[in-house]
């Protein structure tokens, strides 16, 4: 009998730690006293919907004791289902109706389904954040690099957290102002006189159009100077002149080597071909012998003209010089 009664007991606890769980009894009466208007049916539905009771009655008494008339259960249960942070919702709620900031409930829901932290942002509206932006090198018309870092002040805008842009855009705009400023300055040394001329130029730009920041302050941290860009671009144009030039002489010298090649080859050509000539004159004068056409006297004849011509060549010459016929000669 006692073990027929620790099982009755078993399961008449389970059953009411069911009914208890199905049923808050307890978070209703909270609710009831903090003021919040729901039923026990409510509650049980929310657990058949797979909603946690306790976070969405802790929310509507936040919401109550704050004065958020626009906060349901609707609302919060709706927004639960769709993947949304009902607590944070409610918490940038509070904080901007105590910071007198214009935020609706449709809109601090929409900021947090775009997967902002709406908290955060409420945050950032009251206290701005400061971005450091990473050194940024710029160019000066004279030719000196300066390498500037600057400290951006942002504030949220709320309006623009749905579709805005985040830091990286503000951090890149400011890059760009920064080297544009500086790029316009005659000389390095006019900037690094009044470094606030880049901050004022820049903030003139309007960097926070599209953006989810508004942009307060732009201060310039640090400028250093960089590398003389100017003169070592000239030095880079002068070493690569040179390379041209000396490319082109190589060529001109090329072709002047194939050139004279080309002659040498062209010289031994018709030097064997004269050669070639001369080796059929003795077979020409030989046949002329056989066909009569040439006598002794004829060939004597030949001969004298050729040395007094020999002779004439030696005369005409410096000494120490020896003409073709000397060279046969000998």
């Amino acid at each position: 009998m006692l073990g027929i009664e620790i099982i009755g007991l078993a399961i008449l606890g389970i059953l009411l730690l069911l009914f208890f769980y199905y049923v808050p009894f307890l978070l209703w009466i909270s609710a009831k006293v903090s003021g919040v208007s729901i039923s026990l049916i409510q509650l049980f539905l929310m657990r058949i919907r797979k909603v946690p009771p306790h976070t969405i009655v802790a929310c509507m008494i936040e919401a109550h004791k704050a004065d958020l008339h626009e906060v349901t259960r609707d609302g919060l249960e709706a927004h639960y289902l769709a993947g949304g942070h009902i607590e944070r919702v409610v918490h940038a709620l509070v904080s901007a109706s105590k910071a007198n900031i214009d935020l609706s409930f449709k809109m601090a829901t929409a900021i947090d389904l775009a997967g902002r932290d709406v908290f955060q942002a409420v945050q950032m509206s009251v206290n701005p954040k400061v971005i450091d932006t990473p050194p940024v090198a710029a160019v000066a018309k004279d030719g000196i690099q300066l390498i500037a870092k600057a400290r951006v002040t942002v504030r949220a805008n709320i309006k623009q957290l749905v579709g805005g842009a985040g830091e990286e855009t503000i951090l890149a705009r400011v890059g760009e102002g920064i080297v544009s400023s500086i790029g316009s300055s005659e000389s390095h040394k006019s900037v690094l006189e009044n470094p606030d001329s880049i901050s004022k130029l820049v903030l003139k730009k309007g960097l926070d159009a599209g953006t989810a920041f508004e942009i307060l302050s732009i201060d310039i941290a640090d400028i250093d100077i960089g590398k003389n860009i100017g003169a070592q671009l000239q030095m880079d144009q002068a070493e690569a002149d040179k390379n041209i030039a000396q490319a082109k002489a190589e060529e001109r010298r090329a072709m002047a080597v194939a050139t004279e090649q080309e002659m040498k080859a062209r010289s031994q050509e018709m030097r064997a071909k004269v050669i070639e000539a001369e080796a059929e004159v003795p077979k020409a004068m030989a046949e002329a012998f056989r066909s009569g056409n040439l006598g002794i006297m004829d060939y004597y004849k030949m001969k004298n003209i050729e040395a007094d011509t020999a002779m004439r060549e030696n005369i005409a010459k410096p000494a120490g010089t020896t003409s073709k016929s000397d060279n046969k000669t000998k």
